[in-house]
């Protein structure tokens, strides 16, 4: 741990020892949710557990390399699950509006004491970029381990020890148990088998809306231009946007909008199961790729999804059968299938596709064919409003890449509004975005704070 600094950021966080402590807490994930709550954990007396299904930050790299190169797919380590969760190999992107639910200044100083460049104390629009992440979670990881909390990989939670309704401790994949007090569920948006465990052991849950869509892909010279009226930026930095537009389809009234732009960006593929095919979005710091890429994605409400059928896992299903569409129509593998940005607004094939980040590759299709035609229709109706905002962008410069599903949980796990404890379980502290309370690394690591606050709340 490097010296305190006396500058006006303040003074780091001192994580008091807890290696001798008995009053243990479990928590579920190595993202931001759980890394800060254990950080808060350190802080208020109690020693996290942390269970981590994936791998390290550092060999996680491993199998994101063989999903780009080689399109295998590992469901316990790829750009989804891992420590440090999906921010770290997809952007790292700190801004958020959740100012009301935590100190934003806190996580970003912690994020800065364990590596990250000051400028995120003061820039508008914080961004670590995901060349730096890495170095940033490893840091966090060890300033737990080194005040005896403990953090274990390939740690996959497999059953919950129920009593009474009340949780006494997870089983794992390898047939271990172990109790605690409390458990913090910070399990990240993906983790679908967590959805199915609670839902099958009868555990309060609920369908949620979220969005779905696509990723589309500009060379960042166009962007540029459009934003700035100049492709020769000079110190400017990578132009990005916002967008948003109301649709209606089939009198239904849904929002379509740009979720995680990246400027001098790359598509990556984010699948978290054979035989889907997901993408994502990412940018390094320095942003300078030559590509722009944006999720455009519409609106998914609950009486767009067969909740009748599937319940509370409904929107799961809903994104579960886009995906695998989406991996059927386009070979079987994680190629990608896309289209022509000009020719899906005229429902026209794309003879050839353009140059693309996604490395897997592209396969030509007709994305109504993939998305539906409902989904379809309302993001034809987005990028036609988008095309008369920005110059050049509704055209065959820029080529829409499919699926692009994961902006959000499509499950909430529901919690006591003061003590954020579940409602029936007493023990389980739902956590973050896998929970339906958060949207980003921020927001994710200020209610893995709130969680630990409200631990000891309960506990004491």
């Amino acid at each position: 741990m490097t010296t305190p600094p006396t500058d006006l950021f303040g003074p780091w966080f001192v994580y008091p020892n807890v290696k001798s402590n008995s009053r243990s807490i479990i928590i579920v994930g190595a993202g931001p949710a759980g890394l800060f709550a254990a950080l808060r954990c350190l802080e208020l007396g109690l020693k996290p557990i942390v269970l981590e299904r994936g791998l390290d930050v550092r060999a996680r790299r491993r199998d994101l390399a063989a999903i780009n190169k080689d399109q295998i797919v590992n469901p316990d380590s790829n750009y989804c699950f891992g420590e440090g969760g999906a921010g770290t190999y997809s952007d790292g992107k700190l801004y958020t509006r959740a100012t009301k639910r935590g100190d934003v200044g806190r996580v970003l100083r912690r994020l800065v004491q364990h590596g990250a460049t000051p400028d995120i104390l003061v820039d508008a629009h914080p961004h670590i970029g995901t060349n730096k992440l890495p170095a940033v979670v490893q840091a966090l990881r060890e300033a737990i381990i080194e005040a005896g909390g403990e953090v274990r990989f390939e740690s996959r939670m497999t059953d919950l020890l129920l009593e009474n309704n009340r949780l006494r401790g997870v089983v794992l994949a390898s047939g271990e148990v172990l109790e605690a007090e409390a458990t913090i569920l910070a399990t990240g948006h993906s983790a679908r088998d967590i959805y199915e465990l609670l839902d099958r052991r009868g555990v309060l849950i609920e369908a949620k809306p979220f969005a779905m869509g696509v990723r589309v892909e500009h060379p960042q010279a166009l962007i540029d231009q459009a934003q700035y009226r100049r492709t020769d930026r000079g110190l400017l930095p990578a132009a990005s946007y916002s967008l948003v537009h109301q649709t209606e389809v089939q009198g239904r009234q849904r929002g379509v909008f740009s979720f995680c732009m990246c400027p001098g960006g790359f598509i990556v593929p984010a699948a978290t199961a054979p035989g889907e095919v997901v993408v994502n979005g990412m940018s390094p710091s320095r942003r300078d790729s030559r590509f722009a890429n944006s999720g455009i994605v519409a609106a998914v409400e609950l009486e767009d999804l067969d909740v009748r059928q599937y319940g509370a896992l409904a929107g799961l299903r809903f994104q579960q059968a886009l995906e695998q569409r989406a991996c059927q129509a386009a070979g079987g593998t994680q190629q990608a299938p896309a289209q022509l940005l000009g020719d899906f607004l005229k429902k026209k094939t794309s003879g050839q596709l353009l140059e693309t980040s996604y490395q897997p590759g592209l396969v030509s299709l007709r994305m109504d064919d993939v998305l539906g035609p409902v989904l379809a229709e309302r993001l034809r109706q987005g990028f036609q409003d988008f095309g008369r905002k920005i110059p050049g962008y509704a055209t065959n410069a820029a080529q829409i890449v499919g699926v692009e599903s994961r902006t959000s949980a499509p499950v909430r796990i529901p919690r006591d509004k003061d003590t954020l404890q579940h409602p029936v379980v007493q023990g389980l502290f739902p956590c973050g975005e896998g929970a339906g309370y958060a949207g980003g690394i921020v927001s994710a690591a200020m209610d893995g704070e709130r969680c630990a606050e409200a631990v000891l709340a309960v506990l004491s």
